[in-house]
């Protein structure tokens, strides 16, 4: 008698979990070149060819890793844009953004790391530094949008994007590789209202410019 579909679905769903999980683990600890798809399995419980089924290959699997974050990251970061809110509020929400989105793929961090920091390993190419380029055009955006409205004074909106970026990189790479000293959201919170407060516009302040580098 067939399995219904719904159940199908539930088990296929359940074999791409282990897979997924265990390719992490291993890609994280080993590094990508040093991973086989023996090993893989033998983590997942699974069979090779439910591998090849799902991802077609290592480097399916490593790919799919890669890029749903950065998809998710991604549309995250235009939720928060199109939302409503001042121009402190909506920076506040994308930095926080990112940092949940590190935190909840720390694993995948990782990996993501050793292949852009370390050697290539033979890993396919996977784009990066565009998540990273959107991330820091929306800051910007935001930023020169709060300067036009008053918020912010006048000044270089590039300067104080990495001033922000740089805030929110300090506080991820902590969880990575120092997690005993993590300031956690309430840190990034924190770290914001110091810079929010030194970019803000004073009483009585001309409305001035944003300008890019």
């Amino acid at each position: 008698m067939a399995k219904p579909a719904g159940k199908d679905r539930t088990e296929a769903g359940e074999v791409r979990k282990r897979l997924l999980a265990a390719a992490t683990d291993l890609f994280a600890s080993k590094g990508y070149a040093a991973t086989t798809v023996r090993e893989i399995v033998a983590r997942a419980g699974v069979t090779k060819p439910a591998l090849y089924y799902y991802f077609h290959s290592k480097e399916g699997i490593y790919l799919h890793l890669m890029r749903e974050p950065l998809r998710g990251f991604l549309s995250h970061i235009g939720s928060v844009l199109s939302g409503g809110g001042t121009a402190r509020e909506r920076l506040a929400r994308l930095c926080l953004c990112a940092y949940d989105d590190f935190v909840m793929n720390l694993p995948l961090a990782r990996v993501m790391y050793s292949i852009y920091y370390g050697p290539p390993q033979g890993a396919p190419f996977v784009d990066f530094d565009a998540a990273q380029r959107q991330f820091q055009d929306s800051i910007t955006r935001v930023l020169e949008e709060g300067i036009r409205r008053g918020e912010f004074r006048g000044g270089n909106a590039s300067d104080m994007m990495w001033a922000v970026v740089g805030a929110v990189n300090v506080a991820m790479e902590l969880e990575l590789c120092r997690p005993s000293q993590s300031v956690g959201r309430k840190g990034i919170e924190r770290m914001l209202e110091i810079l929010f407060g030194g970019i803000a516009r004073r009483k009585g302040e001309a409305k001035g410019k944003g300008k890019r580098a």
